[in-house]
């Protein structure tokens, strides 16, 4: 059993210098993202965090393009 117990002591020397190397990845990430205003979550510079808004006309062109692919599909479906 000193066998095993040599390998259980290496794993759990390993284990430890895991942890630390992440504690060190964690460090470096909490210094860079506080630089510059970045977001935490996607790592892009914040915004005002207000919406664009989109016109009427843009809303109306949009929604013909989908109405057009879908009669697209849709006839590619009955050829089937």
């Amino acid at each position: 059993m000193p066998n095993l117990t040599n390998v259980i002591r290496q794993l759990r020397k390993e284990r430890d210098q895991a942890r630390k190397r992440i504690d060190q990845l964690d460090e470096a990430l909490k210094a860079l993202t506080g630089v510059g205003g970045l977001n935490k979550k996607i790592g892009y510079a914040q915004t005002s965090g207000r919406r664009r808004t989109m016109s009427a006309a843009a809303r109306k062109r949009i929604a013909a393009a989908q109405r057009a692919r879908w009669a697209k599909w849709k006839a590619a479906q009955k050829k089937k």
